[in-house]
C-alpha cells in the first residue's frame, strides 16, 4: 500500500517525506531480527549497545585484517555488510568459545528504534525514473554494492554491456536503485545484469518483486562479484538464482593464468568460442560444484593449470570446478560467470563473448517457459 502511494505521489512530482530514507521496518530485511554471531557485523558496529559486546567479548573483530583502515568502515560499501562474527571466528578453539560468549551477550541486546532504522538505511526505497520508451529487448543493468566494491570492475563492465548494447541494438538502462525492483518497472525488461553487486541489496517486497518476475518468465545475468560473498542473507538468490556458494580465491597470487574448458561447444551461449582458452583471472571456488543442483555447466576450470590456494594458504581446490553455467528457474532463465574482476577480462574475446550470449540467451523469452510444448 505504501510503495503505491509513493507511485503515485511521485507520478505527480510530490515526494512523501518518508520516501528519502525512513523505511517501512517491516520491509527491511533482518530489521527485527536479534543480533548473534551470525549478524552482519555491519549491524552490530552501527549500534552502540551491540558494538561494546564486540568491543569486549572479540576485539580482534573491530581490527581490520587487510588494507590500511584500522577498523571496519560503518557505511557501504563496505566489507563489514558481508562478513559475520560467526565466519571470522571459524577454525579456532578461542574462535569458538568467543563467538558463544558473543550469541549470549548479543541475545541480550535490545533492538532500539534508532538501531532499526539504522539497520536499514543501506536500502532504497524510491525508485529510479525510467525512460519513457524502451524498446525490446531492453536491458537493465543493476549495480548497487553495498559489501565489497571494486569501481574498476564495475566499470569496465558498464562499458562493454553499454557496447554491446549498441552492438546489439538492445535498450539499456543502468540504475543502482533497489526500488528498481518492482512489478511495474521490471515489466518493461526482458534481462536484468548485476553487475558485480555485492551485499544485500532489496527489501523484502522488492525481493519478492523480482523473483516473481524471474520465475514468470524474466532473464537473470550476474558477474563475477554477483555470487561472490561469502555470506548471504537471502537464500533463494544464493542457492536457486546463482547455484552455489562462493568459498574464495586464489591469493597467491591473487590473479593468475589458468585453462578454461568449454564443456558445452555446440550452445548458443558458448558458439565460436572453441574448445578452451587461457586468460588471467581472479578465479572464485564455490563450497560444492553447482553441477549438482542440476545447472547446465557451460566452461569449466582446469585446477592443474594454476594455484588453487586461498587466504591463510587455505586449499580451495573443487575438483568439478565449473566457473560459468545457465540454469532455468521457473519460467526465467539464468546465467552467471564467474568471471570478471579484472578490467581486461571485459576486453578478452572468449570471456566477452561469453558474457554477451549469456546475456542473449537470458533475455530470449524460450526455452524455459514450461507452458510451451515442445
Amino acid at each position: 500500500m505504501k510503495q503505491a502511494v509513493m507511485f503515485a505521489l511521485l507520478a505527480l512530482g510530490v515526494a512523501p517525506a518518508w520516501a528519502g530514507g525512513v523505511h517501512d521496518t517491516e520491509d527491511c530485511p533482518l530489521a527485527h531480527v536479534s543480533y548473534s554471531s551470525d549478524s552482519p557485523l555491519l549491524d552490530l558496529l552501527i549500534d552502540p549497545a551491540a558494538r561494546s559486546v564486540l568491543e569486549r567479548e572479540a576485539p580482534g573483530l573491530l581490527r581490520v585484517p587487510f588494507g590500511p583502515a584500522a577498523e571496519w568502515p560503518t557505511k557501504p560499501p563496505t566489507f563489514a555488510a558481508i562478513l559475520t562474527p560467526a565466519l571470522l571466528l571459524t577454525g579456532t578453539t578461542e574462535g569458538a568459545v568467543q563467538r558463544r560468549k558473543l550469541d549470549v551477550s548479543l541475545s541480550k541486546v535490545k533492538l532500539e528504534p534508532e538501531a532499526i532504522r539504522n539497520r536499514c538505511a543501506r536500502y532504497d526505497i524510491v525508485p529510479p525514473a525510467l525512460p519513457a520508451r524502451l524498446d525490446r529487448p531492453a536491458v537493465l543493468v543493476f549495480d548497487k554494492v553495498n559489501g565489497f566494491r571494486d569501481g574498476p570492475s564495475v566499470e569496465a563492465a558498464e562499458q562493454a554491456l553499454r557496447d554491446m548494447a549498441k552492438r546489439r541494438g538492445w535498450s539499456i538502462m543502468v540504475s543502482d536503485r533497489g526500488a528498481v525492483f518492482n512489478a511495474r518497472d521490471l515489466s518493461r525488461f526482458d534481462v536484468v545484469v548485476w553487475n558485480n553487486v555485492s551485499g544485500d541489496v532489496l527489501t523484502l517486497s522488492q525481493r519478492n518483486a523480482f523473483r516473481k518476475w524471474l520465475e514468470g518468465g524474466g532473464g537473470f545475468a550476474g558477474i563475477h562479484g554477483s555470487g561472490g560473498d561469502p555470506i548471504y542473507f537471502w537464500d533463494w538468490y544464493a542457492d536457486q538464482l546463482i547455484s552455489a556458494r562462493f568459498t574464495g580465491h586464489p591469493m597467491q597470487p591473487q590473479f593468475q593464468n589458468a585453462r578454461v574448458i568449454v564443456e558445452d561447444p555446440g550452445g548458443s551461449i558458448t558458439a565460436g568460442l572453441g574448445n578452451e582458452w587461457r586468460m588471467t583471472e581472479e578465479w572464485y571456488s564455490f563450497l560444492s560444484s553447482p553441477r549438482t543442483r542440476g545447472v547446465r555447466v557451460l566452461a569449466s576450470l582446469d585446477e592443474s593449470t594454476y594455484s588453487p590456494v586461498g587466504i591463510g594458504g587455505k586449499d580451495i581446490r573443487m575438483g568439478d570446478h565449473p566457473i560459468a553455467w545457465s540454469h532455468c528457474v521457473g519460467n526465467g532463465r539464468s546465467f552467471y560467470t564467474a568471471i570478471g574482476h579484472r578490467p581486461e577480462s571485459y576486453l578478452e574475446v572468449h570471456s566477452l563473448r561469453l558474457l554477451e550470449q549469456g546475456i542473449v540467451w537470458a533475455a530470449d523469452g524460450s526455452g524455459c517457459n514450461k507452458t510451451v510444448k515442445q
